[in-house]
């Protein structure tokens, strides 16, 4: 399978700007370049940080740029976002029965859970007893099958602290769930605004950068949280039996060496009797 993950895009209404960014023309950017370049795709996630600060306009900005988008797709809900503006908007976007952004995506063979970490009027995460159940039953559901998850915040330190400060305050409530299953494969979340990789208890993670504006690599301010530039990206999420590889895009890059560079650079190296290039 191949699977897009998309995160953080901070919408603000159509036209309007946020950190001297445009992030609608960030969003409608990224969708072409994947519209583009990866339409053999299964399907796109969104996770998280659907709208800058939960407006009702912004999501609908989101809904008509999602029309663009050639593939399926499915979204979660990060700490910027408001539950019910979301609905009111994505009607469709499932519901577990206490309420919460949540449910499971079934393909053959695997199953994937988006989870929702939100917690109202806050930025740090939670994932409460009412949530941690219903991991609990639909990872039992699962097991004879692998399972990915798709979140927004992290329920560990990634090294950040401005991050560390806002992850999953709750994490133990988590962590004991996850401890009880052995199908989970990977874990894919969003919220800090970097391309992160590694492992949590004894579980591959990832994230990436968002569409918009991007955490610096600061390792020690813990507030404010240090903003900057860094080029947005998607991941592309090659998944097979037996692997899951990520690869980051940084869609809006367009330094490819041209054809006439890389025949001048080969030229250079045949004259001087050196092996021709290779990555």
């Amino acid at each position: 399978m191949k699977i897009i993950q998309i995160s953080d895009l901070h919408l603000v209404p159509a036209g309007q700007a946020l950190y001297g960014l445009e992030p609608g023309a960030r969003l409608q950017s990224c969708i072409a370049a994947i519209n583009a370049q990866q339409r053999d795709a299964d399907f796109c996630i969104f996770t998280g940080d659907l709208a800058n600060a939960g407006q009702l306009d912004a999501y609908e900005h989101l809904s008509v740029c999602l029309k663009e988008l050639r593939l399926p797709h499915y979204l979660a809900i990060g700490n910027h976002d408001k539950r019910d503006n979301f609905s009111n908007v994505f009607p469709d976007a499932e519901k577990d029965a206490n309420g919460f952004v949540q449910y499971a995506i079934d393909f053959p063979g695997v199953r994937f859970l988006v989870l929702d970490t939100v917690e109202e009027g806050e930025h740090w995460g939670s994932y409460c007893s009412k949530r941690a159940r219903w991991l609990d039953e639909q990872l039992s559901r699962s097991s004879d099958r692998p399972v990915y998850i798709f979140m927004h915040h992290p329920p560990f330190d990634i090294g950040v602290p401005s991050q560390d400060r806002l992850r999953i305050r709750d994490a133990h409530l988590f962590s004991e769930v996850v401890a009880r299953h052995t199908n989970i494969r990977h874990i894919f979340h969003g919220h800090v605004h970097r391309p992160v990789c590694g492992s949590w208890c004894g579980i591959p993670v990832s994230a990436l950068r968002g569409t918009s504006h991007q955490v610096q690599l600061d390792l020690e301010t813990v507030e404010p949280i240090p903003l900057c530039h860094e080029p947005p990206a998607y991941a592309m999420i090659l998944l097979r039996h037996d692997q899951t590889i990520v690869h980051y895009h940084d869609f809006l890059d367009d330094s490819a060496i041209s054809e006439t560079q890389a025949t001048d650079y080969r030229r250079d190296q045949k004259i001087k009797g050196a092996m021709p290039a290779a990555i």
